[in-house]
Order: C-alpha cells, then sequence, then structure tokens
C-alpha cells in the first residue's frame, strides 16, 4: 500500500535530501557538460555556433514536449516509481550520447536525453514538495540545488580532465557509470509518496492538467518560470566559446572557471536557502536576481583579461545566476496544493525547458563570428538577459502561496 504522506525522521529526510540531490546531479552534469565542451565539439564536427545552439535547443524542446504530455499522467503514479524509472532511462540515453559517431546522431541522443532529463527534475521538486515541510523547504531545496555547485566543482573538472586525455565520449561514459551508483542509492532512499494518487483517480488525464492550468495564479507562476529561465539560458550555452574565442581562455583552464564558480556556488546557495526561509524568498530572489544581472553584463561584455579576472568573473557569475533559483523554486513549490503539485511540476518543467530551448536558439541566431575566430553580439544577448530578469522580479511578487491542507502540515512537537 503506497503511504500518503512520509513524515520522515530528519536521518531520513536527510539520506532521501542527497539522494535527490545525487539526481539532480547527473541530470545538471548531463546538460551542462555539453556547454564547456562546445569549442571541442564544434571542432570536431566542424558545426557552426547556430549549430551548437541547436544542440542545446534539441534537448531543451523534447523534454518540454515530453514535459506536457508527462503533465497528463504523472500524478497517476507514486512519485518514487516515477523517479527511478525516469532516472533509469536517462542514465541510458547519456550512453547513447557516448556514442554519436556525427552531429546529426548527436543531435538525436542530445534529444533522447532531454526527453527524460526535464521531467526527471520535475520529481525531484514535487517531492521534495511534498515531503518537506513549507517552513524548512527553502534550506531543503538549497541543498538538493547544491547539485549544481558540485557538478561545477567536481564533475565539469572531471570530465574536461577526460576529454583532454581521451576524447569528448569520455566524460560521458564516466557519467554513465556514476548514474548507476546513484540510482542504486536513490532506490534505497527515496520512500513511496502517494499523497496525490486518491485526487488524481478520481479526474481523467486532460482534466488534470486544465485543473493546473485554470488557476490564474499558476499561470503566472508558469511565467514567472519561464522568464527566469529564458534570462539565464540565453547567455549561458555561450559562456565557455565566449571565453575561449574573445576573452583568450584555453580551453584547458575552461575547467578554473567552473570549479572557482561551484565552489563559491556551494556554499552560496545554501545560504540563499535560508535567508530565504528566515527573510523572505520574494525579497531574498529579488536581491540575488539583481546581482545576477550584474554579473550577466560583465560576463557578456568581458574584453581579453588575465585568467584570474575571467576566474573572479565566473565566481561572481554562476553563483548569483544559480542562487536565484533556490527563491524561485521555494515560491513555485509553494503555489500549488499538493494533489496537483505533480501536473505542476511537470508543466512547469516543459515551460522552463521551452524557455531555455527558446533562449539559447535565439541567441544563437544573434551571435555571430568573424573571420578570426571571435563571437560577435553576445553583449546584445546580455541586455536582453537583464530585460527578462527584471521582468521576473515584477513576476515574483505576483505568485501567490497556496493554502496547505490539513493532511500535508508538519505534526506538532
Amino acid at each position: 500500500m503506497t503511504q500518503a504522506h512520509p513524515h520522515l525522521t530528519p536521518g531520513k529526510e536527510r539520506l532521501l535530501l542527497f539522494a535527490l540531490a545525487g539526481v539532480q546531479f547527473s541530470n545538471i552534469l548531463d546538460f551542462m557538460l555539453v556547454m564547456p565542451l562546445g569549442p571541442q565539439l564544434m571542432r570536431h564536427f566542424g558545426i557552426s555556433p547556430t549549430q551548437f545552439g541547436l544542440l542545446v535547443t534539441a534537448y531543451t524542446l523534447t523534454a518540454a514536449a515530453v514535459g506536457f504530455l508527462s503533465a497528463l499522467v504523472i500524478d497517476r503514479f507514486d512519485r518514487r516509481h516515477t523517479l527511478l524509472a525516469l532516472f533509469g532511462c536517462f542514465t541510458l540515453t547519456t550512453l547513447v550520447t557516448a556514442t554519436a559517431q556525427s552531429y546529426a546522431w548527436l543531435l538525436v541522443a542530445r534529444s533522447m536525453s532531454g526527453a527524460f532529463a526535464g521531467v526527471l527534475g520535475a520529481s525531484v521538486f514535487a517531492i521534495v514538495g511534498d515531503v518537506v515541510p513549507d517552513r524548512r523547504r527553502g534550506a531543503a531545496l538549497g541543498l538538493v540545488m547544491s547539485a549544481f555547485s558540485i557538478a561545477s566543482i567536481v564533475g565539469v573538472p572531471i570530465s574536461l580532465a577526460l576529454a583532454a586525455r581521451f576524447g569528448w565520449r569520455s566524460p560521458f561514459v564516466f557519467m554513465t557509470a556514476l548514474a548507476l551508483v546513484i540510482l542504486v542509492s536513490a532506490w534505497a532512499a527515496v520512500p513511496s509518496v502517494g499523497t496525490h494518487l486518491e485526487a488524481a483517480r478520481g479526474r481523467n488525464a486532460l482534466a488534470q492538467v486544465r485543473a493546473v492550468l485554470a488557476e490564474a495564479n499558476h499561470r503566472r507562476a508558469f511565467l514567472f518560470s519561464a522568464m527566469l529561465t529564458f534570462s539565464g539560458f540565453s547567455v549561458i550555452p555561450f559562456v565557455s566559446p565566449y571565453m575561449v574565442a574573445n576573452v583568450g581562455v584555453k580551453e584547458s583552464e575552461l575547467a578554473y572557471l567552473y570549479l572557482a564558480g561551484g565552489l563559491v556556488t556551494f556554499g552560496f546557495v545554501r545560504l540563499v536557502g535560508r535567508w530565504s526561509d528566515l527573510y523572505g524568498r520574494r525579497r531574498v530572489f529579488a536581491i540575488v536576481a539583481a546581482l545576477s544581472m550584474v554579473g550577466m553584463l560583465i560576463t557578456t561584455h568581458l574584453p581579453p583579461v588575465p585568467i584570474w579576472v575571467a576566474v573572479l568573473s565566473a565566481s561572481f557569475f554562476i553563483p548569483m545566476l544559480s542562487g536565484r533559483f533556490v527563491p524561485a523554486m521555494a515560491i513555485l513549490t509553494a503555489a500549488v496544493t499538493p494533489r496537483l503539485r505533480g501536473g505542476f511540476m511537470s508543466l512547469n518543467a516543459a515551460f522552463q525547458q521551452a524557455a531555455s530551448g527558446a533562449a539559447a536558439f535565439i541567441s544563437s541566431l544573434i551571435i555571430g563570428r568573424t573571420a578570426a575566430g571571435e563571437l560577435t553580439h553576445y553583449g546584445t544577448v546580455g541586455w536582453i538577459a537583464v530585460a527578462a530578469t527584471i521582468a521576473t522580479i515584477l513576476l515574483s511578487r505576483r505568485v501567490r502561496t497556496a493554502p496547505l491542507p490539513p493532511s500535508h502540515r508538519e505534526p506538532p512537537g
């Protein structure tokens, strides 16, 4: 029998959060690694900036399409079963990426990975939203989302070192092996979560989606989430190519940028999570989002500089960009009641992926390349990202917190 709403002991809750962080680590590393590998992939396959942008776009648009479809049925399954099935398929597609023999094959493989990755992230956040009480959710999300930092600190440098020594395929083989270990850990640590199942049985699939979309507050939340993602992914895919082509960073030095940025981010996102619980998620989001705009403009306008200046830039840009997602996810998970949370988070993931794909594709059309190989108009992309971020700050004030049912309130004591 599925347990309706597990109130975990502090120890088991922490093990759960570490397991979910592991799943997020694999998910994020698989996606983000394509970007620092950009110069190598563009050279190996002989592709243009637009074709490289399409690798990111194909991944995200497939994730968006599958996210919309999954919203029809995801609340009909135990969260644990959904997470394990998606992560198993995701692990297999990571291995398929490593076998790509042509650009077309790589494009298909990345599309397959995106099909599972977007819904996988939604499942992780739905579990956190269902299991962790609202007053501690900011800190819990900070722990889970520190996976980005670990990916930057450990995953990207190791993967880039493997790519430099054994070729671009080796990081994806490494990730496949690591994902198998994390899959076993998740199987042991993630409890059955079925608080949403009874309500889902009494509603057909289309009615479930209609119920999510019928709420004006949900629609505002989706717009907020999409604009936040659009602002980041306007800039992110071309950071590494720009650093190499325009700033003068060597491909072998890219790992230092991700290592430094990840180290700062690791502590920063945990602080942002606690600050969100103490001082209010909307206030903290506005402050960190405003700081992220400074990072965007510095990154997209950086001239040729010594490596230590580029490292300092990444040490500010990456934490600010990542940190704003912690209070943002706290705002989003609180905007929906538990019975609709799975469908809501799947649709949210779909909107996020569609926005990131659109951002990467639009940026790839704006950005050009000179005869000397330098990228052009990246600064224009930075200003577009700033405008989108301002919109998210305004929208964050309009997303309300949904009332919490008595069965989901933390028991006294």
